[in-house]
């Protein structure tokens, strides 16, 4: 009996410890310029959890350290979709969407060519 409970308690403690301190994972969010890549990095900064984050304006990838045992993605694309900006996994509410700045508007297809102007990407 006392192999048995000594197996258990191994067992139960190498699951406990199998969440990651530091996770590393990405996630792509959408959004078009240096104030988007400002409010979704202080979104996901903002989440309990959430060490790093660093997003991309070219390639629209959000770069996170988090501890697993505190967050998940899930919940810091829910942190993500609450500012306005959407990720694969949840797209951010009309509210949410119209409460950023107009230049950030990045389902408006007008508003995407402006931004590639910008950059010398296209016409």
């Amino acid at each position: 009996m006392k192999k048995i409970i000594l197996i258990f308690t191994v067992l139960l403690t190498t699951a406990t410890f199998a969440q990651d301190k530091n996770k590393k994972a990405s996630i792509e969010v959408d959004g078009v310029c240096g104030m988007c890549k400002e409010r979704i990095e202080k979104a996901a900064i903002r989440t309990k959890g959430v060490k790093s984050a660093v997003w991309s304006v070219e390639t629209h990838e959000l770069k996170l350290i988090f501890d697993e045992r505190k967050t998940d993605l899930k919940t810091i694309s829910k942190s993500i979709a609450a500012v306005g900006h959407d990720t694969k996994e949840i797209k951010a509410t009309d509210e949410a969407y119209d409460s950023v700045h107009p230049c950030c508007k990045y389902r408006d297809e007008e508003v995407q060519k402006d931004h590639k102007k910008e950059k010398g990407d296209g016409k």
